[in-house]
Order: C-alpha cells, then structure tokens, then sequence
C-alpha cells in the first residue's frame, strides 16, 4: 500500500510538472520537506536503526525530485 502511494505521489508530481511547470515547483519542494521531515525523525533511532529508518524517506523524495524534472524536461522537448 505504501508503495502504490509512493507511485502515485511520483506520477502526480510528473503529470503536474508537464502540464504547468512553474506552478510544480511548490508541491515538489512540500514533498520534498515532507519525506525530509520524516526522514530526520527516523533517522534518530540509535544506530544502524536510525541509517536503516532513514533510507526509504531519502530514495522517496529522490524519486519525486526525478519525476517532476522527468515531467519538466518532457515539457521542454514538446513542440510549441
């Protein structure tokens, strides 16, 4: 389940980006803090744990910086 919305959140993010990609900027950057947010409270747990807790939140918000700049470079080869 949590996978399905990780996707989602990417995909969204890339459709926005291609169709008004000024305007992705801000959902980009609140996606971004969010994961970042989440990923500095994991990454607190003692040890391996909190290198371990941290990763998933890094990769997701590496995945949604690709999708909207996938979504942009789309955009910018578009004829028009």
């Amino acid at each position: 389940m949590v996978i399905a919305v990780i996707i989602g959140i990417v995909v969204v993010l890339a459709v926005l980006a291609f169709l008004l990609p000024r305007l992705s900027r801000h959902p980009e950057r609140a996606t971004k803090k969010t994961f970042g947010t989440a990923g500095n409270v994991a990454g607190k747990m003692p040890g391996p744990l909190g290198r371990w807790g941290r990763k998933p939140f890094d990769s997701t918000s590496k995945w949604a910086g690709k999708g909207a700049s996938a979504g942009r470079k789309g955009r910018d080869k578009t004829p028009g």
